[in-house]
């Protein structure tokens, strides 16, 4: 794991990365010095911490908000090749997760 030195409202922290992560660690680092340099600027709270609690929970709710991606239904196995991708079989797509968790347990 690689180590990177960043900056998050003017103090620096050293951080793990994964190879090839880079790109997104600093894009994360900047939403965070963004996020907690503006309640900063906003003057209404000052303890590190806290702003960096409010941060985290603002950071957390917009990504909650975030629609999720739609996800194109795929054939499941067994089922007529030109079987509508909207019609699949909840009970086989059931089946095939749980041969695919095996010992691990099932999923319903």
């Amino acid at each position: 794991m690689k180590q990177m030195e960043v900056t998050i409202m003017g103090q620096s922290y050293i951080l793990g990365c994964p190879e090839g992560g880079e790109v997104s660690l600093l894009e994360a680092v900047g939403s965070v010095d963004r996020e907690m340099s503006a309640i900063r600027d906003a003057g209404r709270v000052k303890a590190r911490e806290r702003i960096a609690v409010l941060a985290a929970l603002n950071l957390a709710y917009a990504l909650a908000e975030r629609p999720l991606p739609a996800v194109a239904p795929t054939p499941v196995a067994g089922s007529a090749p030109d079987a509508p991708l909207g019609n699949v079989d909840i009970d086989a797509l059931i089946q095939r997760l749980d041969q695919a968790l095996g010992a691990d347990g099932q999923l319903l």
